[in-house]
């Protein structure tokens, strides 16, 4: 029971009787490798989103993004995806460490299909294949490498319904918080926000730690 509702599924004979069963066409596009067609959408995408989880099973999503095709695809089973510098707390590098199965969406803007890739994960320090993930005169010093256990497309309806790629729904950044604002919220009202949002936006003007 959730502490606001008694309305819950408890096994997937329950869901199954919710939802019914996946049709013949939408199990056959899944695949344990990639093939000419469906590499497209890697060698395509500037940007994915990263799902792990810890020893434990506590999840993370983390963003990841590049110059189009900065995932490299070693072969038809095994990606790498260069490890460029963050915040430091490496959530999902930490959490491969523990519990290397991953999954991995890949993103094309403009296209409303995305790509799904479930596997298993290494953390690589190989300098050889490192080298061709160069950008901007830097080589990243690690790469995560994905064993490919399962890959398929995912049809479009999030994004149709989302009009994610729409460009007049989109906000502009007045309209949301902004990062020094959310800091202070959380430190206290003596946290200067105006100038942490400054610093901030001049450290990516200058694209500092980008690489």
């Amino acid at each position: 029971m959730h502490r606001l509702t008694s309305h819950v599924l408890r096994d997937e004979a329950s869901l199954r009787a919710l939802l019914g069963e996946p049709s013949a066409v939408v199990c056959a596009k899944i695949s344990d490798r990639l093939n000419p067609l469906t590499r497209q959408w890697i060698e395509k995408s500037p940007f994915l989103c990263f799902a792990t989880s810890d020893g434990a099973g506590n999840c993370d999503v983390s963003p990841r993004g590049d110059p189009a095709g900065f995932v490299r695809v070693l072969d038809d089973r095994t990606l790498l995806v260069p490890e460029r510098p963050g915040n430091r707390i490496a959530d999902t590098l930490r959490n491969i460490l523990a519990n290397p199965h991953v999954g991995v969406l890949f993103i094309v803007p403009g296209v409303t299909e995305t790509f799904r890739v479930n596997g298993r994960a290494t953390l690589t320090t190989d300098a050889s294949l490192l080298a061709p993930c160069v950008v901007e005169g830097k080589a990243p010093k690690l790469g995560i490498l994905i064993d490919i256990d399962v890959a398929y497309t995912q049809c479009s309806k999030a994004f149709i319904r989302s009009e994610l790629w729409d460009a007049t729904k989109f906000l502009p950044r007045s309209a949301l918080p902004s990062n020094g604002e959310i800091h202070r919220e959380l430190a206290g009202p003596d946290f200067d926000a105006k100038g942490y949002d400054e610093e901030r936006a001049a450290r990516y003007a200058r694209r500092d730690g980008f690489y």
